[in-house]
């Protein structure tokens, strides 16, 4: 049904046991889902042997040692197992409702994408994915989450092909999601499923990245990536959506999110935010 692919940051740190964690519950969503991890960093290709997932190193990167977005998305097309592909950060952590909600939203379109907000959450310990440990832990999520809100797009389930070409963005720098979901609306419904979803950021800081959180929203890639997406108007977010899943199953069209006015004030305000911080 589903091949789910990462480029994962190193396995050092905190970083090690929140990236497992995420990977292993890809892995519980079931034998119809094949999970697909890209990259060269320390730790990838150990974590993959380890925990059955499939590895595919050699991925391109940037003149600063970035992974591309467009050649990973080119490698998975290689070995997906599935015609349904869901990218999503390495460090979130996806349970069953995920799997009814695509289930849900294939039965109404032939071509589409899903996107949903996460809630960011605390996590210090390795996790189960039985049933008990995912019933605890949607309720942590729920209780003592926080919505990271619409700007911040961790997963993408979509149709194969639905974004090519794909410009030669870099993973882990700001916009080449917003890009992600302007093409989508292009060519076919984006769905909101974050009523119907309950995806989970496991809080992290951004020592991976040289310059820290600054420079993945802010810096020379992010910029970088901005340019290639086609500059701010099609920055688009989870607002965007032409569409919404609800808890029961059913898809509603969104009205709106032809509100693209109200949209660019949202934006504006995010921005001068983060760049207070």
């Amino acid at each position: 049904m589903l091949t789910i692919f990462s480029v994962p940051k190193a396995f050092t740190g905190h970083l090690r046991m929140i990236q497992r964690n995420a990977i292993r519950s890809w892995m519980a969503l079931g034998q119809h889902v094949q999970v697909v991890l890209v990259g060269d960093e320390p730790g990838v290709r150990e974590a993959a042997i380890d925990l059955g997932a499939h590895h595919v190193a050699g991925v391109a990167v940037s003149d600063r040692g970035t992974p591309r977005i467009d050649d990973a998305f080119a490698l998975v097309d290689d070995v997906a197992a599935h015609p349904l592909r869901c990218f999503v950060n390495a460090d979130v952590l996806l349970l069953d409702d995920l799997v009814h909600a695509v289930e849900s939203v294939r039965a109404r379109f032939d071509r589409f994408l899903v996107v949903g907000e996460t809630r960011d959450l605390d996590v210090r310990d390795v996790l189960r994915f039985d049933d008990d440990g995912r019933d605890e832990l949607k309720r942590r999520a729920i209780v003592d989450g926080r919505s990271r809100g619409p700007t911040a797009i961790d997963y993408f389930v979509f149709t194969a092909g639905l974004f090519d070409p794909v410009p030669p963005f870099v993973v882990g720098r700001a916009r080449f999601d917003n890009w992600l979901v302007w093409r989508a609306r292009e060519r076919g419904p984006v769905v909101d499923a974050t009523r119907a979803v309950v995806a989970v950021h496991q809080r992290h800081d951004y020592a991976h990245v040289p310059g820290g959180f600054a420079e993945a929203h802010f810096g020379d890639e992010a910029r970088r990536n901005e340019e290639l997406a086609g500059g701010s108007a099609r920055i688009y977010t989870i607002f965007d959506a032409s569409h919404r899943l609800q808890p029961g199953g059913a898809v509603r069209r969104h009205v709106g999110s032809t509100l693209r006015l109200r949209e660019r004030a949202r934006k504006a305000a995010w921005k001068l935010a983060q760049r207070g911080r």
